[in-house]
């Protein structure tokens, strides 16, 4: 299934190509809810944004004229509050990816706000767009000289008895430090004492983390983010980030994007003479008798070990301000505090940079 088709755009009396994405993620590449959310609504206005390739150093733009969703990344989203009534207009439907961490005693995270704004945010945002939309991640479980397995689930227990009714999942991944060159860099620099993680420690804080689910009546459910170990046995799933089955049952009466998707909606059969509605294997329920059968693709371009569909990533590396210790879309924090700030001179510029 392809991803996006093309447009052409006229840019200052010239002609240039642009990727026309339908489902466009914002972003894995930096926090664009939390630093840049202003720009990214100007330039959905304008119709359209450059994005600088960071393999290449190429340009190329990305236009909005066919974009139905939006999965954001972020641990500040509370600035898409103020607007998230402009997708409602444009019939843009979206989910959030909310990064809820606790480092705050360690210090790993010293540039995000404070742990109970961030959960007051979760609930906030939770109220606005349903339970089913906003995805908490406590993402990555770090182990440290001072951070073991039962500090992290408590710190997972606190999170997870207020974000209790407010959500239907929970993703978390190990990290896995020296598979990362750019973590493993940021670790070493900022002194912390990292251990790695192996699979008899994955699998005991799984297995304690399903019983923590079951005996506080979460009742969330658990899935690992690009993580080759089968923890299924838990009921742990492996996650799908950008979830073509979520994005059906959160727009399933979008029939451009159901068409883009090539997901089929279909009337449930009648009752049974016993009174007994039969759903069909493999079928997901939707609202008012309705249901599809899942035709979720991976996107080939992602990690052997990702389960997301494609879409358009519009972010940039090095760019994003919360300058966590084991960052792994900065190189490093003086160049990601530079462009933020040459953002800030330029804020409605094509580019997250202001370039």
């Amino acid at each position: 299934m392809a991803t996006w088709k093309h447009t052409e755009l006229t840019i200052d009396g010239k002609t240039v190509n642009a990727q026309a994405p339908i489902i466009v993620s914002a972003s894995r590449s930096t926090d664009i809810p939390a630093f840049y959310a202003d720009w990214f609504f100007k330039r959905l206005e304008i119709g359209y944004s450059a994005w600088t390739n960071p393999f290449n150093g190429v340009k190329s733009y990305v236009s909005y004229a066919n974009t139905r969703f939006i999965v954001f990344w972020s641990k500040n989203p509370r600035p898409l509050l103020d607007f998230l009534h402009i997708l409602e207009t444009r019939n843009i439907r979206c989910y959030i990816q909310y990064t809820l961490n606790d480092y705050e005693v360690e210090g790993l995270e010293k540039g995000v706000k404070p742990l109970d704004y961030r959960i007051e945010t979760f609930k906030m945002l939770s109220k606005r767009l349903g339970k089913e939309s906003v995805i908490w991640r406590f993402d990555p479980m770090i182990l440290t000289d001072s951070i073991s397995i039962d500090d992290l689930l408590r710190k997972v227990q606190n999170i997870g008895d207020q974000l209790k009714g407010f959500t239907e999942k929970m993703v978390f991944s190990y990290a896995d430090i020296a598979s990362y060159r750019k973590v493993k860099s940021n670790l070493e620099k900022n002194n912390i004492p990292y251990h790695e993680w192996n699979k008899e420690l994955m699998d005991e804080f799984a297995k304690r983390l399903a019983e923590m689910n079951k005996a506080r009546g979460w009742d969330f459910r658990l899935a690992t983010c690009g993580e080759e170990i089968d923890i299924s046995k838990y009921n742990i799933e492996h996650n799908r980030c950008i979830d073509g089955d979520l994005i059906t049952k959160l727009a399933w009466n979008d029939s451009m994007l159901m068409d883009f998707m090539k997901v089929k909606i279909l009337d449930l059969p009648s009752p049974s003479l016993f009174g007994e509605q039969v759903i069909p294997d493999g079928a997901i329920a939707l609202p008012n008798n309705k249901y599809f059968i899942s035709s979720h693709k991976k996107d080939k371009g992602q990690r052997p070990l990702c389960g997301c569909m494609a879409a358009k990533d519009i972010g940039e590396y090095n760019t994003c301000p919360h300058l966590c210790e084991y960052c792994y879309a900065n190189d490093y924090k003086e160049l990601a505090i530079a462009n933020w700030k040459q953002h800030q001179q330029n804020p409605n510029a094509e580019t997250i940079t202001g370039k």
